[in-house]
């Protein structure tokens, strides 16, 4: 048979109703996933609390690395549970034929048969949830699992310590409903904040004597985040919640030594333009960079509309031939420019490393969280779902 056109190839794409438009690639901007580094931080999170099952944090797209990659990934390692944070994000998984427990963290429900039909467990904390939740498994004739969230500090949702009796006295005449875990959040963990960490902890202890002497089958406690399985092992319980260390960045810099996280996610792209600019020639949008001198400008097919921030206009570096260059001029919606005169021989189509490894040299999630004043969470979930994910 004879090899068929890219335009042959287009074409098919856009017929064939399993194929997403983006699984055809045409830009050599991706997002590289390595699944090894994220099973491998796993067992770094198992490590730490050995004693503890796992609930691997895969909400947001799994922190902007792909859901069911790193569902998967996580999985084969050995984690126990999932988590999300939107329903929708819990029935994504199912869809592609994930089958261990779930968990719900975002308190969002409305629909409880549906939590009930694809066997994903809510966190309750107000009566009318938990209403709600004994009506839909009266209607179904089952027992519905579901987690008390408690507030100890957070202060977004959550019952407050004061109000938990109530709750219990609520369950007792709702024998559909059964409590089989507990589970709040730090606000500090990853803070040098002792106090509110000790009240958290304190609030926690009591809220869990309370709901087993309520004769509740509590099963599971959780409260320990990245920060808290690194650095407090009183906080383990019955099981932890691991997120942004398993994508391999640490909570804060003081927990680096702790433990040894990979980065899982490469950023590159490749050079779609080159041209050779004299001294004083303006580049992008408000002319915020002229070259101080005849300059080699690269033109990159990567915008904020991808995740790569406008406010690393001026400041952001990327990796060519394992050199570290600067990006000039306003950063576009789907373009930046990089100034590559003082790397030798450099070719259209050349890689690019936005971030991650080339050489000797690495951009991190750290390193560009700094320049963007915010966190790695917010880089690696910013990363726009027109950037594919592929797994090496």
């Amino acid at each position: 048979m004879a090899a068929r056109t890219s335009g042959e190839v287009a074409l098919s794409a856009v017929h064939e109703p399993t194929r997403r438009a983006f699984d055809l690639r045409v830009r050599p901007t991706e997002a590289r996933i390595d699944a090894h580094a994220l099973q491998h931080n796993l067992k770094e999170a198992r490590r730490a609390a050995p004693r503890a099952r796992i609930c691997a944090v895969v909400k947001a797209d799994g922190y902007g690395h792909g859901a069911a990659i790193a569902a998967r990934s996580f999985l084969a390692a050995g984690a126990e549970w999932l988590g999300v944070a939107l329903v929708e994000e819990g029935l994504a998984l199912r869809n592609v034929g994930i089958t261990a427990p779930i968990l719900a963290l975002g308190g969002q429900y409305t629909d409880y048969g549906l939590l009930l039909q694809h066997r994903i467990t809510p966190l309750v904390y107000r009566p009318d949830m938990i209403e709600s939740l004994a009506a839909a498994a009266r209607s179904r004739g089952v027992t519905a699992d579901a987690h008390i969230k408690l507030d100890t500090g957070m202060g977004r949702i959550g019952v407050q310590p004061e109000d938990l009796g109530g709750l219990l006295d609520l369950l007792e005449k709702r024998p559909e409903v059964r409590i089989t875990g507990l589970s709040s959040h730090f606000a500090n963990a990853d803070l040098r904040d002792p106090t509110s960490t000790q009240k958290a902890l304190e609030l926690f202890a009591d809220a869990r004597r309370a709901i087993l002497d309520a004769g509740q089958p509590l099963a599971l406690s959780h409260l320990a985040n990245s920060a808290a399985v690194l650095d407090l092992p009183l906080s383990h319980y019955d099981m932890v919640r691991p997120g942004l260390m398993l994508y391999g960045a640490a909570p804060a810099p003081r927990f680096s030594d702790m433990a040894d996280l990979r980065p899982a996610m490469s950023w590159v792209t490749g050079i779609a333009h080159l041209k050779h600019v004299k001294a004083g020639t303006p580049i992008s949008y408000g002319h915020k960079w002229t070259a101080r001198r005849d300059s080699v400008i690269a033109t990159l097919p990567v915008g904020y509309a991808d995740g790569y921030r406008r406010s690393l206009t001026n400041k952001g570096e990327v990796l060519v031939r394992g050199k570290r260059v600067k990006q000039v001029g306003t950063v576009c919606m789907d373009m930046t420019m990089i100034d590559v005169t003082d790397v030798p021989d450099v070719r259209e189509a050349e890689e690019v490393v936005l971030m991650g490894d080339q050489g000797e040299e690495r951009i991190s999630a750290d390193d560009l969280a700094g320049l963007c004043d915010t966190i790695p969470y917010e880089i690696f979930c910013a990363i726009g779902t027109r950037v594919p994910r592929v797994v090496i």
